[in-house]
């Protein structure tokens, strides 16, 4: 369904907040953090501006919903007339569908634990991704200033779905009788890697050294994103706003030390060391207060106000795509809405400590009434890193005994630690989700991500 948030696992440490966009529309994300105060997290601990710029990363690109190999937009490749620039769009569009739908099918066909069903499914992938593959080298480019395109394309594609069959073979069902089938996929990885090596795509160096391959891959992933993967600017929305109150406050405050500087003269007809030391206090309380003052005041102006803007662009026509406003802010339990408290309510009640609450909002705008053809929908992914909340937990593990009537066993346990979190999720139509998860984690990975109760409607 378009416009509902997910919330998934990712590597390590990291969450994956997922929506599907359409043109025009306008969708608000909320996460209501509950922290609990032996993990060591507060605003002295973990500054809400370091968490944002380190830990928090949002990523937007065009989407084609369901798309499998049979679907890929193979006429994008055939148009090699042109510009340089049209024909580099239109080659990475055809290399971003094929990545997205051989990830799509593989992860399919992984699912299957029938192996007759496995093999039949896996032989149809790669019949389908060798037809890709050769529709993209028959329209190999003539003009020598698009051949590096295409080189990079044919590249990385050729080496990207020899890693997802041999990631595919490596996980099948085990079993003996499909003997033929797994040669023929095998023999198919093995064209493709000297189909590399005969076009001297990649040095003797590179592919003797596994790391520099999959670096050089990675490269030529994000080189072939360009004009599909728009490019974020992010913008603090409160710089102006925060140099203004902290002129206000020193300009305050510089006119009531006036005042007394001025008072104090009048009362001494000379200097003296009276008069030096009352100056001096004056000045140092002047310095104390200030950066006190000034922050009482900024987080009671920048409390419930956005705090940064990502806008999105083509990169190809620098055209704006979308934005998205981000709030991320400590905040009290009493600023919590009604409906979201009576869900953390229904917590157990060893779940009800002292905790920290921390709030994120974001605020996703679509600006354009269409897509590149062939495309449905932007795909708005936010990585959430809890990389930071791990800082302060207790190292070590502990150890659990049990009697088991003959015997005392013991058993080697690690500690871990929840949060609870709410998402609340609006869409353009108005529509209202809220979803209680519950994170477990120790301090190397998310443990599990598991979602608690029913979705909550309104």
């Amino acid at each position: 369904m378009h416009e509902i948030a997910t919330l998934k696992l990712d590597e390590g440490l990291r969450l994956a907040l997922g929506q599907s966009l359409l043109p025009k529309s306008h969708t608000r994300i909320e996460l209501y953090f509950c922290i609990p105060n032996e993990m060591g997290i507060n605003p002295n601990t973990l500054g809400e501006e370091s968490f944002y710029y380190n830990h928090i990363k949002s990523h937007l690109a065009y989407n084609a919903s369901g798309i499998h190999l049979p679907l890929v937009r193979s006429r994008y490749v055939s148009k090699v007339r042109g510009d340089e620039q049209e024909y580099r769009q239109n080659l990475n569009l055809y290399c971003y569908q094929v990545r997205l739908a051989v990830d799509t099918d593989i992860s399919e066909a992984l699912s299957i634990t029938e192996a007759d069903e496995f093999y039949i499914r896996a032989l149809a992938l790669k019949q389908e991704t060798e037809r890709l593959l050769k529709r993209l080298r028959r329209y190999k480019p003539k003009e020598k200033k698009l051949l590096s395109f295409y080189h990079n394309a044919d590249n990385f594609l050729s080496w990207y779905i020899e890693q997802g069959l041999l990631r595919l073979l490596d996980k099948a069902p085990k079993t003996t009788d499909f003997g033929l089938e797994r040669s023929q996929l095998l023999q198919f990885c093995q064209d493709e890697n000297e189909h590399r090596q005969n076009a001297r795509y990649n040095s003797s160096s590179t592919l003797e050294d596994p790391n520099r391959l999959a670096n050089k891959m990675l490269l030529l992933q994000r080189l072939i994103e360009h004009g599909v993967v728009l490019k974020r600017e992010t913008k603090n929305l409160n710089t102006l706003l925060k140099r203004m109150v902290k002129g206000l406050v020193t300009a305050v405050i510089m006119a009531f030390v006036m005042v007394l500087v001025l008072n104090t003269r009048t009362s001494f007809t000379q200097v003296t060391v009276g008069l030096v030391a009352l100056l001096g206090a004056i000045y140092g309380l002047r310095e104390i207060f200030k950066e006190d003052i000034t922050h009482f005041l900024w987080r009671r102006i920048i409390r419930g106000r956005a705090k940064w803007l990502n806008i999105f662009y083509n990169t190809t026509t620098r055209s704006r795509v979308g934005k998205q406003k981000v709030w991320l802010e400590y905040i009290r339990p009493k600023r919590i809405p009604k409906d979201v408290a009576a869900i953390f309510s229904k917590r157990r009640q060893q779940n009800k400590q002292a905790a920290q609450w921390l709030y994120m909002q974001f605020e996703n705008q679509v600006m354009v009434n269409a897509f590149l053809p062939g495309y449905d929908a932007l795909n708005q992914t936010t990585s959430i890193s809890l990389a930071p909340m791990v800082r302060y937990l207790r190292k070590g593990e502990g150890k659990l005994y049990e009697y088991t009537g003959k015997k005392i066993r013991k058993h080697v346990v690690e500690r871990r630690y929840q949060i609870n979190l709410v998402l609340v999720s609006h869409s353009s139509a108005g529509d209202k989700q809220a979803q209680r998860y519950k994170i477990t984690l120790n301090r190397s990975a998310v443990v599990a991500l598991e979602p608690i109760g029913e979705v909550q409607h309104s």
